[in-house]
């Protein structure tokens, strides 16, 4: 007696199932779509962290015309408020529209800054639209101060 049993296909399986391949798709697609936010806020945060280098590079570099004119800031001819426009041909006033016009190349239509030079100190604030970064703030701010 011979006792080999035959296998009809009922106790085998043959590759996957429509199920799990389904399920894998969809495990794939969920991690996909996570990496795909994690990216999102990546450069979203880079942004963030270039306008604030590109803010600390122009703050430096009206203190270093205001260093090449300490008369001039001493007299308060490098003062400007937010609000306030330079006005005149003075390398002061020069000096201050050519800066305004880098910050709102650098760091957006709503950048702006402002001196104050009070005898030997000079105060630098400089303001930018930061809304765009996670948990940004409308308004961000990098204040310099240096003494001449």
């Amino acid at each position: 007696m011979n006792t080999l049993k035959a296998t009809t296909g009922l106790n085998t399986q043959h590759g996957l199932g429509l199920i799990e391949v389904l399920i894998t798709v969809l495990v794939l697609a969920i991690g996909l779509l996570g990496l795909a936010s994690l990216q999102q806020a990546s450069i979203r945060n880079n942004q963030s962290a270039m306008e604030r280098s590109m803010g600390v590079v122009q703050s430096y570099s009206i203190i270093e015309a205001i260093r090449a004119d300490p008369d001039s800031a001493k007299s308060g001819r490098f003062n400007i408020a937010i609000g306030d426009t330079p006005s005149g041909s003075t390398f002061p006033a020069n000096t201050l529209t050519m800066w305004r016009s880098e910050l709102t190349q650098n760091l957006g239509a709503a950048a702006t800054g402002s001196v104050d030079c009070d005898g030997t100190s000079c105060t630098v604030i400089i303001q930018w639209d930061d809304s765009r970064g996670l948990a940004g703030d409308n308004t961000q701010e990098i204040m310099t101060e240096v003494h001449l």
